[in-house]
């Protein structure tokens, strides 16, 4: 499952664009096997039904209980994202609480409240625990919900194993020598779940871009919002003696940890930020170009996402870029603000992109 950065990486966006100072090279899609995902997914018929297992057989209402347990779940911790997911059809809204949940369960297994018990022998276990959910084996209720998900949309494993190797990351990895390393972590924590995402999602009909496009545009999502997370968590990070950010372009603003750790904003800091907020942007902006292309029902969710983690940007540049000593955050009210405009958005048809 591990992947190689290469020293001569190819840009990850084909865009050519002046970013003065950093790169936004990230790495080869050819290297994360993208294409062989949006193949695999693109097939009339699950996976897992190729590999001669049968769908599981839950009673109706065991069933009906297991994806409310996920909508409860999706709807308390990912309260805007929930909302944009009730346009959706029903078998799709069911389908995207369930990934949610799992995604959300293998995050907490790194950052939750046992996160101190975390150990590679527990993602092993989880790891196995996943092929059980592609062979129809669910564990609890909660893996019975993505089993089912499994057996009616044409869903890859890959993507799901490569999320809990990004877990593994976390637990030997604290620092990222240069942004290629960092783009590869933020591929396997958030990236992935667009590439889970899409086959839910649906691609709309009249769609004249590639497939491949638009799972690009759905990983660009996931890139961008890993990388917001971080800018936004930096002094929280710190705290935990983690830094998620390249260490060589710290140094080429004369920044290093101890300067994170140190808490002071300082000139440098603020320009160092500028250029990674910058670099965050051009992924969302990448992202925007395929998010029209999704079917119709499926397009609010994803936009409310991409303007929600826009915002967050813009709240770390309100803060004067410190982010060492706060938490950037979009209050309620903007949230419900941006949920028309997320609409709006929505309703625009593939091909028309906003700038």
């Amino acid at each position: 499952m591990s992947i190689t950065a290469r020293a001569e990486v190819i840009a990850a966006p084909k865009i050519s664009v002046t970013f003065p100072g950093l790169t936004k090279q990230g790495i080869p899609h050819t290297d994360l096997q993208v294409q062989e995902i949006v193949t695999r997914q693109s097939w009339p018929n699950n996976l897992a039904k190729e590999g001669g297992c049968r769908k599981p057989q839950f009673h109706p209402m065991f069933l009906e209980e297991a994806y409310n347990k996920c909508r409860d779940i999706c709807a308390e911790y990912a309260k805007t994202f929930y909302l944009g997911t009730l346009l959706m059809t029903e078998e799709r809204q069911k389908a995207i609480w369930a990934i949610y949940v799992w995604c959300r369960r293998t995050d907490e297994l790194v950052d939750g409240p046992n996160a101190d018990y975390m150990n590679s022998g527990v993602l092993e276990r989880w790891e196995e625990r996943l092929h059980d959910i592609f062979d129809g084996r669910p564990y609890d209720m909660l893996d019975a919900a993505l089993s089912d998900t499994v057996f009616n949309f044409p869903l890859d494993i890959k993507p799901f194993r490569d999320m809990i190797e990004g877990m593994r990351m976390d637990t030997r990895k604290s620092r990222y020598k240069n942004f290629q390393e960092l783009y590869l972590y933020c591929y396997y924590v958030a990236g992935t779940v667009g590439l889970m995402s899409v086959p839910v999602m649906g691609i709309a009909p009249e769609s004249s871009v590639s497939a491949h496009s638009i799972y690009n545009a759905a990983l660009y999502l996931g890139i961008g919002n890993q990388l917001t997370n971080i800018l936004r968590d930096v002094g929280e990070d710190a705290s935990r003696e983690r830094v998620y950010l390249p260490q060589d372009e710290l140094a080429q603003f004369g920044l290093c940890d101890k300067d994170v750790f140190s808490r002071k904003v300082t000139d440098e800091w603020r320009e160092f930020m500028k250029e990674q907020i910058t670099r965050a942007r051009f992924y969302f902006n990448l992202a925007e170009e395929g998010a029209s292309q999704l079917d119709k029902d499926s397009r609010w969710p994803v936009w409310s996402s991409l303007l929600l983690y826009r915002k967050i940007l813009d709240a770390i540049e309100d803060n004067d870029y410190d982010n060492l000593t706060k938490r950037a955050y979009v209050g309620r009210t903007k949230k419900l603000l941006m949920l028309p405009l997320a609409y709006t958005r929505a309703l625009s048809k593939p091909g028309f992109s906003f700038h």
